[in-house]
């Protein structure tokens, strides 16, 4: 059996840790949030995430702004629909991805404004 040293030199009341435990979401919860989280963390998917901010594109267009195939667009888009970061409507033969709503768009913007102050601050 290994015994385990504390880590802290001061003693936590016991309900202190439970109060922040009480707070915590789920385990469940917590690999669905990290789940949904990883798919910012692709540059590729990242890529596409910033190109839909602001406007509407299709497959073609997402493959020349990324330099990737499409084929390869397209299977990072359904990486993001399923995830439901993106979503998509037909118009004839062709396909056009948007943000899947307000939310992603304000993930999207918090983190580039997060971003921006840190790369400030180290000027």
């Amino acid at each position: 059996m290994v015994k385990r040293t504390p880590v802290c030199r001061e003693e936590r009341v016991s309900e202190f840790i439970e109060d922040v435990r009480s707070y915590l979401p789920q385990d469940e919860h917590i690999i669905e949030l990290a789940d949904f989280l990883e798919a910012f963390s692709d540059f590729t998917r990242l890529k596409i995430l910033l190109s839909l901010l602001n406007r509407e594109l299709c497959t073609c267009d997402l493959s020349e702004i990324t330099g990737l195939s499409a084929s390869a667009v397209s299977h990072q888009l359904r990486v993001l629909r399923d995830k439901k970061l993106v979503k998509y409507r037909r118009e004839g033969r062709n396909v056009f991805y948007s943000l899947d709503d307000e939310h992603v768009a304000a993930i999207l913007s918090i983190a580039l404004e997060h971003v921006g102050e840190r790369r400030r601050l180290r000027m």
